[in-house]
């Protein structure tokens, strides 16, 4: 069992007074077998009013309303937690899946709906091709296929960190053959998508303290990587910056379909948009 303690701050500056819109945070680390959040603590300055709640996928929500003007705003989480997944994991894959292309069974299928549907456009099908040249044959094992998919995004893109707001499209990674971690994860995802897979995005934390994973040169990081459904073995985690499979080292936050749906801290302002004079993020692991 590894014991994590990690503080992410959020700063914005405005060069004048503004009323804030209400803000979405995303930033309680989702529980589970082997995640155990021990406390949770969120300070918010100014003073806001603050309700709870989980959307459709699970996640924990908080929606902070602000009652006036402020030019500045700090949004900061406090997390104590525990990670119990395993740097090598074995996967109990139903003997039905071991093998691709498998069939999911009806309830898996409905249940996984969206999932298995791609999100970007793909007129020409250049993904849907570009993820097939990793099918092997026909049979293929399933798991291998999906590893060879996740390494194959990081030999193709380089990492490179991006600032600036948004995602790009996996044809706009495939073109420009670098981006950051969320252009990795929506790459990753999008193209198991096209072979009929149910995947999600996850947002959350990475776990560098050790400082030797790829793409990543600060102890602690926000960061963006992928699950991928398979029978018998369940939602199995993929990050295709650092060629891993496995949660040992990351902290998984929200899931969604859509990487618009897991940003950590989401908002507005009334005024013009020039206002905003600076952000800035912290995210410190210890």
């Amino acid at each position: 069992m590894t014991t994590l303690t990690i503080r992410h701050r959020t700063n914005y500056r405005y060069r004048a007074p503004v009323n804030l819109g209400p803000h979405r945070l995303m930033l309680r680390p989702r529980e589970g077998h082997d995640v155990g959040l021990t406390s949770f603590r969120l300070v918010i300055t100014p003073d806001a009013h603050v309700t709870w709640a989980q959307d459709v996928m699970g996640n924990t929500v908080a929606t902070a309303a602000f009652p006036f003007a402020t030019d500045s705003l700090a949004i900061e989480s406090h997390a104590t937690l525990t990670l119990g997944a395993v740097a090598w994991p074995i996967f109990d894959i139903a003997a039905s899946a071991i093998c691709y292309p498998f069939r999911y069974g009806d309830d898996e299928w409905t249940d996984l709906g969206a999932l298995t549907v791609p999100q970007n456009p793909d007129s020409k099908g250049r993904l849907r091709d570009w993820t097939r040249a990793f099918v092997s044959g026909n049979p293929t094992d399933t798991l291998a296929l999906l590893k060879d998919v996740c390494v194959g995004v990081s030999t193709a893109i380089a990492y490179r960190q991006r600032d600036d707001e948004g995602t790009q499209s996996p044809i706009e990674t495939l073109d420009r053959r670098w981006g950051s971690c969320r252009d990795f994860a929506v790459l990753f995802v999008e193209a198991v998508r096209c072979l009929g897979f149910g995947a999600r995005i996850v947002s959350g934390y990475l776990d560098n303290r050790a400082e030797n994973l790829i793409g990543q040169n600060l102890a602690g990081s926000t960061h963006a990587w992928a699950e991928v459904y398979v029978p018998g073995a369940g939602w199995i985690t993929f990050d295709p910056t650092n060629r891993s499979v496995g949660g040992f080292n990351l902290v998984p936050v929200a899931v969604g379909r859509d990487i618009r749906q897991v940003m950590p801290v989401s908002g507005s302002y009334a005024g013009p948009a020039d206002m905003l004079d600076d952000m800035t993020v912290e995210v410190e692991l210890r």
